[in-house]
């Protein structure tokens, strides 16, 4: 009998869900008052600066989280060896705080390399259980 387990790679999927809100905390931090939670994405898109970029941050985090879910769950489907799969995982949420953190920083070109680790470790998460 197969028992269901949650995994390192599903634990991945829920830290890479809570990035975004992460993001969003960052973009308010300190200056986010009462009454700028009328129309809070009106507010966002006036910053600029470091809270600008951690707001472009949480978009791009969200934009990646399909592609990621995805994976996950199809390597999981496919029978993929757990404790790769889990490394992958592990490593693509690692690079996506990376990724923040070089986004908030204003590094365009360290940002764009890690982005594409990032796309890297998830392809290989989608066709790890390939066979």
């Amino acid at each position: 009998m197969h028992v269901a387990r949650f995994t390192v790679a599903y634990w991945c999927i829920l830290i890479a869900v809570l990035l975004p809100i992460a993001c969003a905390m960052l973009a308010k931090r300190g200056s986010f008052k009462r009454s700028d939670n009328h129309n809070p994405r009106a507010w966002l898109a006036n910053q600029t600066s470091w809270r600008a970029r951690a707001n472009a941050a949480q978009a791009n985090s969200y934009e990646v989280l399909p592609f990621f879910i995805g994976a996950v769950i199809i390597a999981h489907q496919l029978g993929a060896a757990q404790t790769p799969l889990d490394m992958l995982c592990l490593a693509f949420v690692l690079l996506r705080v990376l990724y923040i953190a070089m986004y908030v920083g204003d590094l365009p070109t360290a940002r764009s390399l890690i982005w594409s680790a990032g796309f890297a470790a998830n392809l290989g998460i989608f066709f790890l259980g390939y066979r």
